[in-house]
């Protein structure tokens, strides 16, 4: 292992221990928390399963909120998204979150201070949790973790995008796999492990188009529209959570006239980190990403279950 990758896992390591230890105390949100997080920087899918949780959890009629940091955001403290508002407000995906479920959704670098929020402006309800798997200052009731093909050969940061090693799956309550990931070296033992369909749905994209995306893993965006039968003329990859501005925009104007295309294609948190630059770049297609849990009627009612057992009240 790089010197510095077994420095970073030493540190992790040791940190887990003190909360494993109750050297280090969690707090506790007088509402439970169902807590959604990977092993990696990025890339899992995290924010289109929280979304599909939603939907599951709209259905049977639980009222909810989402809990989450606000990534890139300018602002600071605990406050609340805003869907009309911007990514500069309050980070890309807590607004594409507000604004596809249409819940409340609470932002804050401490995410115990939005719970509390949460519960002061709505009463407490059920809390989902974003990324919060390496956030371990806040209880959590149900611990998911998203788990991707190149995490079992994954390395730690700062050398690789490992976040944890693949024991830290000892600590979840349920592991979500990709139908088409191999996992051989996972530790599934006695873990429920969970199985999700993931795709895009594109609508009138425009023939040829530049396709560009600033996500974590832009090739795999480029990919599924190529098994989509889009065939782009031209791609263009961001960093992740990429705030556009004037100069990309004449970046794919530029590219759009070189190659010969007929408009654009992006995703959904492009589209948000666009704002109104996205006018300029018509006709553009903007693709969400979907994500199925597979048997999820039985998946949730295990999963409120166990909650309701913890927590000692039914849902």
């Amino acid at each position: 292992m790089n010197p510095l990758s077994a420095l970073f896992g030493a540190g992790v390591s040791v940190r887990n221990a003190l909360y494993d230890r109750g050297r280090l105390c969690p707090r506790r949100l007088p509402a439970p928390v169902i807590s959604v997080g990977n092993l990696s920087l990025g890339g899992a899918g995290k924010t289109p399963f929280v979304m599909a949780l939603g939907e599951l959890l709209k259905a049977r009629g639980i009222e909810f909120d989402v809990l989450t940091r606000g990534y890139g955001r300018r602002s600071r403290g605990a406050t609340q998204v805003d869907p009309a508002g911007s990514a500069r407000q309050f980070g890309d995906e807590p607004l594409l979150i507000a604004r596809r479920l249409g819940v409340p959704v609470f932002v804050s670098e401490k995410r115990y201070e939005a719970g509390v929020l949460a519960e002061r402006t709505l009463g407490p309800r059920l809390h989902v949790l974003d990324d919060g798997f390496q956030h371990r200052q806040l209880a959590r009731d149900f611990d998911i973790v998203l788990v991707t093909p190149e995490d079992a050969h994954g390395r730690l940061l700062p050398v690789g995008r490992m976040r944890e090693s693949l024991r830290a799956l000892r600590r979840a309550d349920a592991i979500v796999l990709t139908p088409d990931g191999v996992f051989p070296d996972l530790p599934l033992t006695d873990k429920r492990v969970w199985q999700v369909r993931r795709g895009i749905c594109p609508e009138r994209v425009p023939p040829r188009p530049v396709a560009f995306c600033g996500i974590a893993r832009p090739q795999r965006f480029f990919s599924q529209l190529r098994e989509a039968g889009i065939q782009p003329a031209a791609e263009a990859g961001f960093r992740d959570h990429h705030a556009y501005t004037l100069r990309d925009i004449a970046r794919l104007l530029n590219l759009k006239r070189q190659a010969g295309a007929e408009g654009f294609v992006t995703t959904e948190k492009d589209a948000i980190n666009l704002g109104i630059l996205a006018d300029s770049l018509q006709p553009l297609a903007i693709v969400p990403v979907t994500m199925e849990l597979v048997e999820a009627q039985t998946a949730i009612d295990a999963m409120l279950a166990i909650i309701a057992e913890r927590r000692g009240a039914n849902l």
